[in-house]
């Protein structure tokens, strides 16, 4: 990932914070999160079931959608509260297309509150496959998975 896109959404993360209200209902995502699935398949049940906004609050030049949870309702992923969702798959009407190049045919993943060595060692205990990044140092990290 693009640092600029890690940056958009460490600022992106940081307001929703601000927005954010007690949780009603909650969805753990470390099942999605090992990477066996596409983006359409992480994405859509989140929408059908409501956890996210169906319109992104940011789409990245690269086509990466930022989704926000939807107030009211709580995700975690390995143990760490979801500020954001991310996702995009080549030709899904789900998903906006950004100005630039996509970088893969299917990357989903979220940004969660935690330090990256935190949030790695948990993804790794899961024996999930996704790449973490440090995206606001000691406070956001994401969580993806793609291919192609």
């Amino acid at each position: 990932m693009q640092k600029d896109f890690i940056s958009s959404i460490a600022v992106l993360a940081a307001v929703g914070t601000g927005l954010s209200c007690a949780p009603a209902f909650g969805l753990d995502l470390d099942g999605q999160l090992v990477c066996k699935t596409d983006a359409h398949a992480f994405i859509q049940p989140l929408l059908d079931d409501q956890y996210i906004d169906p319109n992104p609050m940011r789409v990245e030049s690269n086509s990466v959608n930022a989704f926000r949870p939807k107030r009211g309702r709580d995700l975690t992923a390995f143990g760490f509260h979801v500020y954001a969702v991310l996702g995009y798959q080549r030709d899904d009407s789900i998903f906006r297309q950004g100005s630039g190049k996509v970088e893969a045919d299917s990357i989903y993943g979220v940004v969660v509150s935690g330090p990256s060595d935190s949030v790695r060692v948990r993804v790794q205990q899961a024996g999930s496959e996704a790449t973490v990044k440090q995206v606001l140092p000691f406070v956001l990290t994401a969580i993806v998975c793609s291919a192609g």
